[in-house]
């Protein structure tokens, strides 16, 4: 059950329940007879065969098991479900959609020590990312507070990175909230020791702007020999026009300091 300052969240998401209603249409895919599967099988075997399914690039079937499977309460299949309507992915891009199945996996809560806790989790996430955008043409408004607080939840109790990133860069904006350097550089160097190189960039560039040239431009260096290349782009920008502003001697004490900072911890 959700429990503390998330019971305000639920009962916000119990309105936005009223407001969207619950049901799904079902597709008029058949299952493959020779998977000893079918729409009276339990939930497992039914999360099971959507995820062979999917594997396998037979996406409608992947849709129509993890349909069933979450009626019966499978929150993995919830999960997946709403992640193949938020990208479009084998059925039609839905937000809304995707946004109700988040609700209901953030309505169901979770119990400590869960295999459901990462579902959970991650579902308070897209909820905050969608709270933090807003979906068009829908009920769902832009609601930045309420974003703020999702993501604290997924990186207070949870210990998620990508929330302690996004909670971060909410309160060096001040979007959601007051402006809080010191808390967000707190939760940039948790999200780093997690593994987040953006983070570790963004920490970096505070520490910059605050006047630490050499170690900044060291993180923010790291952050770029150790990042996704999805994170390429802005990181190496963020770097490089960094590097214009230093001086040489910065450059070089950075450059040596970048080589000792790793995404799990430093010896700085």
């Amino acid at each position: 059950m959700l429990t503390g300052g998330y019971r305000s969240l639920k009962v916000a998401l119990l309105g936005v329940s009223l407001v969207l209603g619950t049901g799904t249409a079902h597709v008029a895919t058949a299952f493959d007879p020779n998977a000893g599967v079918n729409k009276e099988s339990g939930p497992f075997a039914l999360f099971k065969f959507g995820f062979s399914a999917y594997k396998n690039g037979r996406k409608e079937e992947a849709v129509e098991a993890y349909r069933y499977a979450a009626e019966k309460g499978h929150t993995g299949s919830r999960w997946a479900l709403a992640n193949m309507y938020a990208y479009g992915d084998g059925v039609a891009e839905d937000d809304l959609e995707a946004f109700k199945i988040y609700s209901e996996i953030a309505r169901q809560g979770v119990e400590p020590g869960s295999e459901d806790t990462g579902y959970f989790a991650n579902a308070l996430i897209s909820l905050a990312n969608y709270y933090r955008r807003g979906i068009p043409n829908s009920p769902i408004r832009t609601d930045l507070n309420q974003a703020r607080q999702l993501y604290f939840q997924a990186a207070s109790t949870f210990g998620v990175a990508e929330a302690q990133f996004q909670l971060a860069r909410m309160l060096l904006s001040g979007d959601g909230g007051s402006v809080n350097v010191q808390q967000a550089k707190k939760w940039l160097n948790r999200a780093r020791k997690n593994g987040h190189a953006g983070a570790m960039g963004v920490f970096g560039d505070v520490i910059f702007q605050e006047g630490q040239t050499a170690r900044g431009l060291a993180y923010m260096t790291a952050a770029l020999d150790q990042c996704n290349p999805k994170d390429r782009p802005w990181l190496q920008s963020m770097q490089e026009q960094a590097f214009s502003l230093a001086n040489e001697d910065d450059r070089r004490v950075a450059i040596d300091m970048s080589r000792n900072i790793h995404l799990d911890g430093d010896s700085d």
